[in-house]
Parts: structure tokens; sequence; C-alpha cells
């Protein structure tokens, strides 16, 4: 089965005050050490899943490139990331070849880059189209910066875009809310994240909400229930407009889905490089092997061991549940039967039934999904379905 490639570029021109990511604003003189050493690391990928002890084939039907945001890479540094990818994996014609890029950073030479090496598909952190809502997290970009961004995009032949949206930004309301989501479906493009504001203290703003302090507009975030309220507004407003939901966080046009994203949800095979890259690949007898990077830039180029956990024939059984629920398709407790066994879910069938009981689930022939309450409770439900392994040393 082709492989998907994640290539994590962890620079970014600001530090949005939401993120929790393993990201952050570095000297542009650490660019090109760590481009070296992400080369390096893809050129060594034979012998690192060797030890690791998985199977891979060289044959790749995706590419992202995430971060942080990859364009702040200068054109040289992004055109030797993916020459030294052609030279070590077998990309295929008509691969899904993806670009995350904060609006405002695609100057015509990066453009022009992008095009020659043959990214087709560009995801933009839009956050809002509210100027004042993307402010007041850092954003650096205004609406018509997007609107323009997406133009050229067109003209430059790239036309599968995706826009990334948050609700529960500071200062958002219903109305300012329904103004977003009206000019994605305006705008055309084919695919839309939409994700809810995590409050936690992995990110400046969540621990100043945590904190109930003031700084980073945090005393202007919605309450959760008006975020939730905004998450449902945008699954009916986008399905109305024709981008459709087929995951929690995700909306597409017909046949725009995300190939790279959906090997994640399906349990594909996929390789990571950088800081906080992440691997799943196959082993013998059906079982598989998951490792990651340090996640932080320090460690990274220390050369820190991977992390590396076994997926047992059961930890793959729940994967198959708690990933594939997050599809707005659910999971066919048929094809669960034909890969893990004719009994292999009769373990969840209470909780099954339990979550049907309360309308978090819906229960249709052989498949079970999420209903639009399960999808606002997922972490619930998805607790369920899966037991923490023990990760080993690598």
């Amino acid at each position: 089965m082709p492989l998907g490639l994640y290539i994590s570029v962890p620079f970014c021109r600001t530090k949005c005050s939401y993120c929790n990511f393993a990201s952050d604003v570095f000297s542009r003189t650490v660019f090109q050490r760590y481009v070296d050493r992400v080369c390096s690391d893809i050129e060594r990928a034979n012998q690192t899943v060797e030890q690791m002890g998985g199977r891979f084939s060289r044959a790749v039907d995706s590419v992202y490139l995430g971060g942080g945001t990859p364009t702040v890479l200068d054109i040289t540094q992004l055109e030797r990331l993916f020459v030294t990818i052609s030279q070590n994996f077998q990309v295929q014609p008509g691969a899904e070849i993806t670009v995350e890029c904060a609006p405002g950073t695609l100057t015509p030479p990066i453009l022009e880059t992008l095009h020659r090496c043959g990214v087709n598909r560009v995801s933009l952190g839009v956050q809002s189209f509210v100027d004042q809502e993307a402010a007041s997290v850092g954003r650096l970009h205004k609406r018509a910066t997007v609107l323009d961004d997406i133009a050229r995009l067109r003209t430059a032949g790239i036309s599968n875009i995706n826009v990334d949206l948050i609700a529960g930004l500071p200062h958002q309301t219903a109305e300012s809310w329904k103004f977003s989501l009206a000019e994605v479906v305006a705008s055309g493009v084919p695919h839309a994240s939409v994700y809810m504001l995590e409050v936690d203290e992995d990110s400046r703003l969540g621990r100043e909400l945590v904190a109930g302090g003031t700084r980073y507009h945090a005393h202007f975030v919605p309450d959760e229930d008006l975020t939730a309220d905004l998450y449902g507004m945008a699954c009916e407003r986008l399905n109305a407009g024709g981008v459709q939901q087929y995951e929690i966080s995700n909306f597409a046009r017909e046949g725009y889905e995300s190939r790279h994203n959906l090997k994640y949800w399906t349990r594909q095979p996929y390789l990571g490089f950088g800081v906080d890259a992440h691997a799943m690949l196959a082993q013998e007898a059906g079982q598989a092997v998951r490792f990651s990077t340090p996640d932080s830039l320090e460690q990274y180029m220390a050369g820190c061991p991977l992390t590396r956990t076994l997926v047992s024939g059961q930890a793959a059984l729940e994967e198959t549940f708690f990933l594939g629920l997050r599809l707005t398709r659910g999971v066919d407790l048929q094809e669960v039967a034909r890969a893990f066994g004719r009994d292999a879910a009769t373990g969840f069938c209470g909780a099954i039934a339990e979550f049907v009981r309360t309308g978090l689930l819906e229960h249709q022939g052989e498949r079970i999904r999420l209903t639009e309450r399960g999808r606002l409770l997922s972490n619930e439900v998805f607790e369920r379905f899966v037991s923490d392994p023990a990760p080993l040393a690598s």
C-alpha cells in the first residue's frame, strides 16, 4: 500500500496565542541546519524503519508539509526538501502534495517554487475572515490578504485549497462567525477545516483562560456553549453550501477530501520527518508499529531517540473504532469482523448500546456513526474504545 509522507516545518513568523503545536519563532540561521537534518533523515528512512521493526513500500501517494509555516523557508530550502523526497521515494503520478501556508507568505517566488515542485494542494491558516478576530490571536493577515492568496493560487494552477477556521476566538459572535462561513462558501474553496478553540495550558491563551485573566483578549473568548453552537452552525451552513462534512473537523466538496489525512483515520501507512513527526507502519502477522520524533527542536536536532509503540491486534481494533468514528460515514461492523474476526467487536457491544441509548451514536444496519451531539462529545465516546499502550524505548 502506498505511503503518506509528512514533513514537519516548525517555524512561524509569529506564535499565535492559541497555538499548542510544536512550532515557534526561530532565527532564520536555524532553518538550513534543520532542513539538512530532515533531508538526512529522509535519506536514512530505510535504516530507521528497520530499527523500528516496520515494513514499508517506497511508493508514495500523498506528501504533506505542515508546521508551523513551511512557506517561511526560502525557495532553495523548499526545493531541497522536495528533491530529497523524489530521490528517495517513488512519488506516484497524481499524488496529493499539500503545503500549509500562512496568508501573506505566498510571494511570487514561493508560488513559482510550489508549482515547480508539483504542489497541487495548499492549506491556508485563516482562522477567521474578520480582521479584529484574526489580529486578536496574533495572525498577521487581513481578509483581503486571504482572498488575494486564493486568487493567486488559482492563477498559478493550484485550485485544491483548504481554509482553516477556529470557532471560539476572542471577540467572535454568532454574526461574525456567519460572516466567516459565508466567505468560505463564496470563495469556492473545495475544502474547509473547522476546529473549536482548545482551552488548556499548552498555549498562552489557554493558560490565561484557565487562570481567568485578561491577557491575549482572553476575557473576550466566547463561552463553551456559544463555541459549541458556532461549531453546529458551521456544520449546517457549510453542508448547505455544498462543502459536506466528512470528518469531525473537515468539510469538502465532492472529490476533494484530504487524501493524506484520510490515511490517519483509516490506519493506512505513513512516515513522518522533522520535529514531532509521527509514523505508523505494518509489521508481520498483521500487527503495526508507531514511532515519533521528539517534540522540541532542541531535542530533535540533538538526535534524541524516537519513541516507539507496538500496536497489538487489540490496539489496532481499538484504533479502528476511535479513528473510524471520526469520519461521518462511521465504522462498518462487517468490515471489522472481516479484519479482526467475527466476535472481535463483542467487547464493545455494551458501550455501543449505551451510546445509542444516550443519543451519541446511531446504529444503522451494520454501521455505527456519531450523531450531531456525539461529535460535540466525541472524546467521551472515544475513551470507551481505547486503552493506553505503554511506549517502548527505541
